[in-house]
């Protein structure tokens, strides 16, 4: 099974996905593999981000993980990936995400582009267009750690990614925060 680990950058993502491996679960870090199998399509200069390929990418992904494997594609655009199967989205309180990107040293405006792409839920509304609710999972992030955050997955993976009132979607919400993110 192709899982997209997925959310906004800061949201815990690669970190989550190093306690999942050490675990002993298959993980694909998206934007090595996307470099690897020549899947860049060129680099936006304003973001200073380089373009993936998204169809190449799912062509690769299919030629390379056969369905019946289960494993974790770690990566912001997973959820994009038509050849996911389920979606895991980490989801980080926006003042927790802030302080997190902080520590990136991202600039004012990359840090604020994200922080709203999480306050106004981009990740999960671009999920929901792709994928049934019942196969997208939301992990709360802000007070949990790699190892917690991992156990909750684990959790999920040992259910069969049964469909959860505590991690299924409209659960998680920072709409309040739009109201306050020009007071900070």
């Amino acid at each position: 099974m192709r899982v997209a680990l997925s959310g906004t950058p800061g949201t815990g993502k690669t970190s989550v996905a190093t306690v999942l491996k050490n675990q002993g679960y298959s993980i694909v870090h998206l934007h090595t593999f996307a470099k690897e199998n020549h899947c860049i399509a060129g680099v936006d200069k304003k973001r200073n981000s380089q373009l993936i390929e998204m169809v190449k990418l799912d062509k690769a992904i299919q030629k390379n993980f056969p369905s019946d494997a289960l494993v974790f594609f770690d990566g912001h655009i997973a959820h994009l990936l038509k050849t996911m199967e389920k979606v895991i989205l980490l989801r980080c309180h926006p003042t927790k995400l802030e302080k997190r990107l902080l520590k990136k040293k991202w600039s004012a405006k990359k840090r604020r582009e994200n922080i709203d792409a999480e306050i106004l839920d981009v990740i999960l509304c671009e999920a929901v267009e792709r994928y049934p609710s019942e196969d997208i999972f939301e992990i709360d992030t802000t007070k949990r750690t790699a190892n917690e955050t991992a156990a909750v997955i684990g959790r999920i993976v040992n259910k069969n990614f049964q469909s959860t009132r505590t991690y299924g979607i409209g659960q998680i919400d920072w709409s309040e925060e739009i109201l306050y993110k020009d007071h900070r």
